[in-house]
């Protein structure tokens, strides 16, 4: 037999009234008989009737999360540390792929998202309109990698990412560095154009154009960024770059002998490769975190902007170019 309100309230010595407080509004309860009670409801392996809690607190208890593509290992990374985060406070999680189709992201957010008691889109490709029209809804939204419609968001220093990447390969010696960038009208694709801007070193930054932010569209970039000259590809994230890698070995070009590649991310791949990935880490475990915490958190009119700091991790991908190597410079 299920195990109900009033055992765990019996158990317990409290009033079923206060069982309830104590396990789905705990704030209203007095530490003590909140964690007798929440101990009892372990223990006898109490499980809450979702029902019947959302049809008495208007509350759902889960939130609802959607991403671009989840075989993208940042935004898997990203939705591990959400759920994670969520099921600490309480909350249960859906997680929907939306395919890289803005179309179907929206439908996504109206249809799960009328059903949670909030909603994290994260690297939303939708339309600036379409973003507005799922700010003005009733339940809360906060974008993750993304900033706009007066919505509360967490983003990371794209910009300081790629004048950090810009920086080393200047110090190494480059000073033509081929740019192979993300999905045309990415947000984060367009902060790490305006750190190119700034990175303030002379260095001449050729512009590949938009590529899929996937290892196909890696490839594609790689016979453009040797077309150009450049010694060194600074691509728009880990799996770009991992394209970039294979198709310079499917071309006899070595790494980092001949061209030097770096990547954007730090997703766990990046380490399985060879050479290993010189990269931007982003802190995706701390992303997804902080997005479920300022969701659940109370907030005032203001939209709340989050930004996290990156940091490069030089691996073995990255090293002078050939004419800065004294090793292969003729002796004059």
């Amino acid at each position: 037999m299920a195990v109900t309100l009033r055992d765990v309230a019996r158990a317990a010595g409290v009033s079923p009234a206060t069982a309830s407080r104590a396990l789905s509004a705990p704030d209203l309860v007095a530490p003590e008989r909140r964690e007798l009670v929440q101990r009892v409801a372990r223990e006898l392996g109490y499980r809450p009737n979702r029902a019947a809690r959302e049809l008495i607190t208007g509350r759902s208890g889960h939130l609802c999360l959607v991403v671009p593509d989840l075989e993208n290992p940042f935004f898997s990374a990203v939705a591990k540390a959400v759920q994670a985060r969520a099921r600490g406070a309480g909350h249960a999680v859906v997680v929907a792929d939306a395919e890289e189709d803005p179309l179907l992201e929206a439908e996504l957010v109206a249809q799960l998202g009328a059903q949670a008691d909030g909603v994290l889109l994260c690297s939303p490709r939708m339309s600036a309109e379409d973003l507005a029209d799922v700010a003005a809804g009733d339940r809360p939204v906060l974008l993750v990698n993304r900033e706009g419609a007066g919505l509360p968001s967490v983003v990371v220093d794209n910009g300081d990412g790629v004048r950090q990447a810009v920086r080393h390969l200047r110090a190494l010696g480059h000073r033509r560095v081929a740019y192979a960038g993300g999905p045309a009208g990415s947000w984060s694709d367009a902060r790490r154009r305006d750190g190119l801007a700034t990175a303030g070193v002379d260095v001449e930054v050729v512009d590949l154009g938009a590529h899929a932010p996937v290892f196909a569209g890696g490839v594609a970039a790689a016979d453009l960024a040797l077309a150009s000259g450049a010694t060194a590809v600074l691509a728009h994230n880990d799996l770009v770059a991992l394209g970039v890698l294979d198709r310079l070995r499917t071309r006899g070009v070595r790494v980092p002998d001949d061209v030097s590649v770096v990547g954007f991310d730090d997703a766990p791949v990046a380490t399985l490769v060879t050479p290993a990935l010189t990269t931007v880490a982003v802190p995706l475990a701390r992303l997804g975190r902080t997005a479920v915490d300022l969701l659940l958190a109370p907030r005032d009119d203001a939209a709340p902007r989050t930004v996290l700091p990156v940091e490069l991790v030089v691996r073995g991908s990255t090293a002078p170019p050939p004419d800065r190597r004294p090793d292969l410079v003729e002796p004059r």
